[in-house]
């Protein structure tokens, strides 16, 4: 399949569950813990299935789609205020995932412009990347979905992509954009959006929910990006 990959310019990461782990479990199954924290005492469970048709949400789209959807006698304000307590205790301690950190900074020294287009809002990719910035701070951007104005869809809308392709200097064509995600949402939106995607999906979800991507890798380490046209890694 990598004969039918085209060559791109620019490069755009998601981030939970793509770029950060904390203690060895990445950033999205650590959203699975919080949610169960806040919904088992309900005697509700959010499952594999909840979490595979949620991920990318922006976090007022999924409290409301999870008050709604297991029923729970909370708003979703509710649910998103005891959330915000629980990733303030979970969130401080995130570390890369591997081949991340060396990605990035190989295609910032090899000027490659890099953006990066989460769900996260302000508050919760401060928590996150609190003592990486030095790694976060190698982006062109940042386009955070759940605090931006622009972006006015979450995943799997291509919103947040095309926002993040329009802030680089030179506006690139989405054509000339490479996406890297986790997420089928994610996965789906960079589609719509009209860039190529490289997913680097955990390893329980389905199959059937990675058969869209453009290629599927099981980690950042194993990424050519001699295949799209980037330079290639020294080593």
């Amino acid at each position: 399949m990598s004969g039918s990959f085209k060559h791109v310019t620019h490069c755009i990461f998601d981030m939970d569950g793509l770029l950060l782990e904390t203690l060895h479990t990445d950033t999205e199954k650590l959203y699975t813990e919080a949610f169960n924290r806040v919904t088992n005492p309900h005697g509700k469970t959010f499952t594999w299935e909840h979490k595979a048709r949620t991920m990318g949400f922006q976090t007022s789209e999924v409290s409301k789609w999870v008050v709604e959807n297991l029923e729970l006698p909370l708003t979703p304000k509710e649910f998103e205020g005891q959330l915000l307590v629980l990733y303030e205790e979970l969130f401080p301690q995130a570390n890369f995932l591997p081949g991340a950190e060396r990605l990035l900074r190989h295609l910032v020294e090899n000027n490659v412009p890099i953006a990066l287009a989460t769900s996260s809002s302000k508050d919760s990719f401060e928590l996150k990347t609190k003592k990486l910035m030095d790694v976060f701070n190698l982006f062109h951007h940042r386009v955070l979905g759940g605090s931006d104005p622009d972006v006015k869809k979450g995943k799997p809308s291509p919103d947040i992509f095309l926002v993040a392709a329009s802030r680089f200097p030179d506006n690139p064509d989405p054509l000339k954009c490479l996406v890297f995600e986790d997420a089928p949402n994610g996965v789906e939106a960079a589609l719509s959006a009209g860039m190529q995607v490289v997913m680097v999906p955990d390893p329980s979800l389905p199959k059937s929910f990675t058969e869209k991507a453009t290629t599927v890798l099981d980690s950042l380490l194993d990424f050519k990006p001699e295949e799209f046209g980037l330079p290639p890694f020294k080593n």
